[in-house]
């Protein structure tokens, strides 16, 4: 491990150790005292105050820490078959996130809401980033507003709250609805768009009807501070996403059972390839229609349980720009293809209700690939859900070389997960998935001397993380992923992923 990383995760478990140390010795003089009303915190009172000096203004922020060190998680290897990452198969850097927010409120159901965001990069190994490509040291990226909007509660008494602006949407367990910026990195996730929410409480329902305009540019709405395209002879365009997107979503969420949850939605996305300079490397133009449901609910106090599913058609067009073009079978010729693509998703979980709040899970996913006999395209779009929904590593680098970041599809992963809370304010959870691809051949490959061709496992993946709630205002994590590659690739070298971070919130 290297060193860096090792640093901060011995400062993380040494606040841990001593903070659960401190929580036992409170613990204990508690029981063994009678109880008493717990004073006020100065700290706390302070805090208030200063966040919120009059009733029309609230104001906040947070800093985020990173350090993250992975090794052939994005080149797949570092042998020749690895393709342009093999010489920067090894990372290791550290992110530094800050941000501040503010909200404004003229009238008890009418808010003005506003964040800025910044994340300069400190890399100790040459980088993969293709703003950065190849290069160590400080990267001074650009900061953004990445909130700005105006939200109405209650507009002529009707049971609806109406946000219109730049603003973070999530929409059932986040499968196809996450994240509207997945270039960035978790720097930010926002959507520019205008939501309509109606909470129908008679009837446990609410209605969401939200419309979407992102420009793939950080600059293309408003100024970002700073340049939003790497410095120097060559400069490379940071992005938010691949392409300019529109979208509109009509989601219905009804809870009149609690077992049984349910869930419909309608998806359209239209997506326009990006073609001025500095160009983006994979752009693509597409018309997706998503039809899908959910259902998810509590069994008799210990089962829990989520399913969802979705079918997508539509039509495609794959524009890389790279030497070579791209050749999978649906995007090699450069032409529309019509899209036949299904996914689902579920997973059942055991409560314990113990002391420890032991927990035991089981995940199914399911999402299509594209089926090179066919002139069709049948690879699943996960849409705006283009981040880590289950893996920091896998799911988002390793797909890079496959399709684009963050784009998961072709896979079958299913696996057992533990969680544990050993004391209070400490989690830590254990996860196996085998994962298979649904096609033998890469759906996109840009690289596909990395892939076999002729096998679909995977690999076995495993996760262990361990986080803890130090304070209401420090929290941070450490945090470790593997796959053992299996016969879908070339190279059978483990892909690690490691991190360690460190979370402020004033």
């Amino acid at each position: 491990m290297k060193k860096s990383l090792l640093k901060l995760s011995v400062a993380i478990a040494s606040l841990a150790a001593t903070s659960a140390f401190a929580q036992t010795q409170a613990q204990t003089a508690a029981t063994n005292s009678a109880a008493a009303a717990a004073p006020i915190c100065p700290f706390e009172d302070f805090v208030k105050q200063v966040k919120n000096p009059v009733d029309w203004l609230s104001w906040g922020g947070d800093f985020r820490l990173r350090n993250e060190y992975f090794n052939n998680a994005l080149s797949l290897g570092s042998g020749p078959s690895s393709g342009p990452f093999a010489p920067v198969h090894e990372q290791d850097y550290f992110r530094f996130r800050g941000r501040v927010w503010a909200s404004l409120f003229p009238t008890n159901d009418l808010s003005l809401n506003v964040r800025l965001a910044a994340e300069p990069r400190e890399f100790m190994k040459n980088s993969t980033m293709d703003t950065y490509f190849d290069r160590s040291g400080m990267q001074w990226r650009y900061g953004i507003i990445d909130n700005l909007n105006v939200q109405w509660k209650k507009p002529l008494d009707l049971p609806a709250t109406v946000t219109v602006g730049r603003q973070d949407i999530n929409l059932g367990d986040n499968w196809l609805f996450g994240d509207g910026t997945p270039e960035d990195g978790s720097f930010t996730s926002f959507l520019d768009s205008a939501r309509i929410t109606c909470n129908l409480e008679d009837q446990h329902t609410t209605i969401d009807a939200i419309g979407i305009v992102q420009y793939a540019r950080p600059d293309a709405w408003l100024p970002t501070i700073g340049p939003s395209t790497s410095q120097g002879e060559n400069p490379n365009a940071y992005l938010l996403t691949d392409q300019n997107e529109k979208g509109a979503v009509l989601w219905i969420a009804n809870k009149s059972l609690p077992a049984a949850n349910l869930d419909g939605f309608f998806i359209y996305k239209h997506d326009s390839a990006i073609n001025d300079a500095p160009a983006s490397i994979f752009s693509d133009n597409a018309d997706i229609y998503t039809f899908g449901g959910r259902v998810s609910g509590l069994v008799e106090e210990h089962f829990q349980y989520s399913a969802e599913g979705a079918y997508q058609f539509g039509r495609k067009q794959y524009q890389y720009n790279m030497p070579g073009g791209a050749p999978a079978p649906a995007a090699a010729d450069g032409q529309f293809h019509d899209l036949r693509a299904f996914g689902v998703k579920s997973k059942i979980s055991y409560l314990f209700k113990d002391e420890l709040n032991d927990q035991l899970s089981m995940v199914f996913e399911f999402l299509s690939g594209d089926n090179p006999k066919t002139g069709n395209d049948e690879m699943f779009d996960v849409l705006w859900g283009r981040y880590p929904q289950w893996s920091e590593m896998y799911n988002i680098y390793s797909y890079v070389n496959e399709t684009r970041v963050g784009q998961t599809a072709n896979l079958i992963r299913f696996g057992p997960s533990w969680s544990v809370d050993p004391i209070k304010d400490m989690n830590f959870s254990l996860t196996y998935n085998a994962l298979f691809a649904n096609q033998d051949v890469p759906t996109q490959a840009t690289v596909p001397t990395a892939f076999t061709g002729t096998g679909n496992f995977r690999g076995h993946y495993l996760q262990a993380v361990l986080k803890y709630k130090f304070s209401k205002h420090l929290s941070g994590h450490l945090w470790s992923e593997f796959l053992f590659p299996g016969n879908y690739y070339v190279s059978r070298s483990m892909m690690d992923f490691l991190r360690a971070e460190i979370m402020f919130t004033f």
